[in-house]
């Protein structure tokens, strides 16, 4: 059996809608949020939204609630506490939305090894203009929910994941997000018994501590953010 980690966007959508058209057996979602916010990681998204979203899509779900910590070791122990939950009900495989980030793919597969595992990524290395252009094809709706202040700025938050959206994307800006510039909620498409209603709320600038890259200089991590309330 496979089990999904469902991070609420658009390439979860579209890697989660590839693997059940082959016949493999997806059953069960997983979902990281943070304890403090009861709101997954990056995206925002509440916890209501969430549960909205997974009844929409009818399959079952795990969450796993992070605490705030720093500290690499607590997060490793409540996500190997969580596969090895998974192992005992049967789950051999775990699959993801990934595309591109090696160091990413690298740590998720040595993590589930450990647990005697297998990571599947049926979107890697997959051109994202094909990706994000297959994934409105479908029918797919999705909304941006975040998105990095480095490279946008406001205007983004609160549009539609459509072609009016990618044209209007700075240069230098990947269609897919994968190197973490936006980041969005799907509400709607082929994988779901019913669309997801939603409001958007305010447009809210949000400031992380900063991070370095290879050579030392320091990357500034702010992002624009809108909240998705129920309707």
């Amino acid at each position: 059996m496979y089990f999904f980690n469902w991070s609420t966007g658009k390439d979860s959508a579209l890697a989660l809608y590839q693997l059940l058209q082959q016949g493999i057996p997806v059953t069960k979602l997983l979902t990281t949020l943070h304890s403090s916010t009861m709101r997954v990681s990056m995206h925002g998204i509440s916890l209501e939204m969430v549960k909205k979203q997974i009844e929409a899509l009818g399959l079952d779900w795990m969450p796993i609630y992070l605490p705030k910590t720093d500290s690499m070791e607590r997060y490793n122990e409540i996500i190997g506490a969580a596969i090895d939950e998974l192992k005992k009900q049967g789950y051999t495989h775990a699959a993801f939305g990934d595309i591109f980030l090696e160091d990413l793919r690298l740590y998720r597969e040595k993590q589930l090894e450990k647990a005697g595992l297998k990571a599947v990524f049926p979107l890697w290395k997959q051109d994202t203009y094909g990706l994000v252009n297959r994934f409105t094809e479908l029918g797919f709706k999705a909304v941006v929910v975040c998105v990095n202040a480095k490279y946008m700025d406001a205007s983004f938050v609160g549009c539609e994941l459509d072609e009016n959206f990618i044209k209007r994307l700075p240069q230098g800006v990947d269609p897919c997000g994968e190197n973490g510039e936006f980041h969005t909620f799907v509400y709607d498409g082929p994988l779901f018994k019913n669309r997801v209603a939603f409001t958007i709320g305010e447009k809210v600038l949000k400031s992380y501590p900063p991070t370095y890259d290879s050579n030392g200089n320091t990357i500034d991590n702010s992002f624009w953010y809108c909240d998705i309330l129920s309707h």
